[in-house]
């Protein structure tokens, strides 16, 4: 289901700084003030998941890209990770406009190794995620 909605493309350069680059850490992403275009909303270099967790507002949709940096076996791992993030409480319009928009962002960000789905934070929790990275 496509809305038509666009993506800016600031969004595509962001992501390939964060995945050629490795000068970012996580970008999350928004849609503008008349829901026409998929826009960034916060880029960060900072390592602190619970950082990028305060980003994910408890009423509101948002997408994020987040580099997850991981231990496994003799040393560090990474994955990028894609979020779509609907909580409980946002509003029905916006849930479906996230829904419906998510898929051309998706589609426009090439290297995404995982993809998680979040309703309340015991789903994005580093533990939750680190499980669904570690599987792959």
């Amino acid at each position: 289901m496509a809305s038509g909605v666009g993506v800016n493309p600031e969004c595509l350069s962001a992501f390939e700084t964060l995945k050629l680059g490795k000068k970012l850490k996580f970008i999350v992403f928004t849609l503008n003030s008349d829901n026409t275009e998929i826009i960034v909303h916060k880029t960060s270099d900072s390592p602190d998941y619970d950082e990028f967790l305060a980003e994910l507002p408890e009423r509101e949709c948002r997408w994020a890209v987040y580099d997850f940096e991981y231990e496994k076996g003799e040393g560090k791992r990474n994955k990028i990770c894609f979020y779509s993030w609907s909580p409980d409480d946002a509003k029905v319009k916006q849930k479906m406009l996230l829904a419906s928009s998510k898929d051309a962002l998706r589609r426009s960000l090439v290297g995404i190794a995982t993809e998680v789905q979040g309703t309340d934070f015991s789903e994005v929790a580093y533990e939750s995620v680190l499980d669904k990275v570690s599987r792959r």
